[in-house]
């Protein structure tokens, strides 16, 4: 029964407590089950490369680089010292008319990773969250800059995600994550069709062939609103978080020309798929197409110090700024910020990780490597009892199962169980 399933699971699985000094009640854990961890809890104690530890020293293999994060692996010096010199250096620095240099220098190295001159300023946030909502944020100013206030509606996508901000949730299309707040959300909203279809494509090798006329549902979405009423369209170039719903081939570039000629922005949310991901840099650059705005964190610090980014075309900032400067005198050109843009550590740790990236080969290294992973995947987990489909991109995958009625995490907990 599914009881003495749970029964069994928490024994094998959670068999370490707190200890009596470590117990405690008080801390809120985010996106999870706090009642049922707390009753058997299990703490990581440190890590190095691509594992973790307990506190008995047993090791755990980070599969899912922290929470897609931590891209060149866990403990790495460059980075860790970084981060402790500029601590002892300038620890904190409002970014509010004054800054410090690494900003700048930070921001300069981010564009060298994209094509040249298709970008050219970048905002930083705290995180993927404030990151999606600066865009949402930056979509509308520059709209209201070339006239046309009346853009203020944001197209998502099925299955999408994109943090928890009340914006990203808006766009994002992930129920759960929307019910809690259905009544809070942005008024001017929609969502175009995702592109998952295990009859279709199940067992796709990388980029399905199967799909790409899913792309035209922008199309209809489009006729519904109009696009004069459109600010923004915004999708993950591979989706994640939903279960890595890699696009068809073509879709990508066709989402782009709809989004060109419509004169609407295209919005790339990039948090997970940027930093090697998927092969390159980003996503942007594996696939050749070319969004108006990308978002991105995780690994832009390799997960070390919390950070986020919104790099952005070169016509929007100047379509902003021109904007704000038409009147004579000094101007803010954009309503918006947090405490910790920019922040010196985010900024020291991110300098270091492009340095690791560089120095390591981290992105040459998923390209020569995807196709072993690919695989491994297909020829030893295809086949295998309730395995329904089997999807990969670079260095993301995932492994669908067949679901048992009524408890649809009760295959993955078997399997669980069965490994131990």
């Amino acid at each position: 029964s599914p009881t003495t399933t749970r029964r069994i699971f928490k024994r094998n699985v959670f068999q370490r407590h707190l200890s009596s000094s470590q117990q405690s009640d008080h801390y809120w854990m985010p996106f999870t089950d706090n009642v049922t961890f707390k009753q058997r809890p299990k703490l990581l104690h440190r890590a190095n490369g691509v594992h973790y530890y307990l506190e008995d020293d047993t090791r755990i293999l980070d599969g899912m680089s922290g929470l897609w994060c931590v891209n060149a692996g866990h403990g790495q010096p460059k980075i860790n010292e970084a981060i402790k010199s500029q601590l002892d250096k300038l620890d904190f620095a409002p970014s509010f008319n004054t800054s410090h240099p690494l900003p700048f220098q930070f921001a300069d190295k981010l564009l060298k990773l994209l094509p040249e001159g298709a970008f050219k300023e970048v905002f930083f946030t705290m995180c993927g969250s404030t990151a999606v909502d600066t865009a949402l944020k930056i979509a509308l100013a520059y709209h209201k800059a070339c006239g046309n206030d009346e853009k203020v509606r944001f197209i998502g996508r099925e299955r999408g995600y994109h943090g928890v901000g009340f914006g990203g949730i808006g766009v994002g299309g992930i129920p759960l994550n929307r019910k809690a707040f259905t009544g809070n959300m942005l008024p001017f909203l929609d969502h175009i069709v995702h592109t998952h279809s295990i009859p279709d494509m199940a067992f796709s090798r990388g980029l399905p062939k199967w799909g790409v006329h899913l792309a035209e549902d922008l199309e209809r979405v489009i006729q519904l609103h109009g696009a004069a009423s459109i600010a923004a369209v915004v999708i993950e170039p591979v989706a994640g978080s939903t279960g890595v719903l890699v696009p068809p081939v073509g879709y990508l570039e066709r989402i782009r020309e709809i989004c060109t000629k419509h004169d609407i922005m295209l919005v790339f949310d990039e948090v997970i798929t940027g930093f090697g991901r998927v092969g390159s840099s980003f996503a942007t650059v594996e696939f050749g197409v070319t969004p108006d705005i990308i978002t991105c964190a995780k690994g832009l610090t390799n997960g070390v110090v919390p950070a986020g980014a919104v790099i952005c075309h070169p016509r929007i900032f100047q379509s902003i700024q021109e904007a704000a400067h038409r009147s004579p005198g000094t101007q803010i050109e954009f309503f918006h910020g947090y405490t910790y843009s920019g922040h010196p550590l985010a900024m020291a740790a991110g300098l270091a990780t492009l340095e690791v990236y560089e120095e390591q080969k981290v992105f040459e290294n998923v390209k020569a490597l995807s196709p072993f992973f690919e695989e491994l995947l297909h020829s030893k987990i295809k086949g295998l009892p309730y395995v329904v489909d089997i999807r990969n991109c670079g260095f993301m995958a995932a492994v669908e199962v067949e679901p048992i009625e009524g408890w649809l995490t009760k295959r993955f907990i078997y399997g669980v169980m069965m490994m131990m």
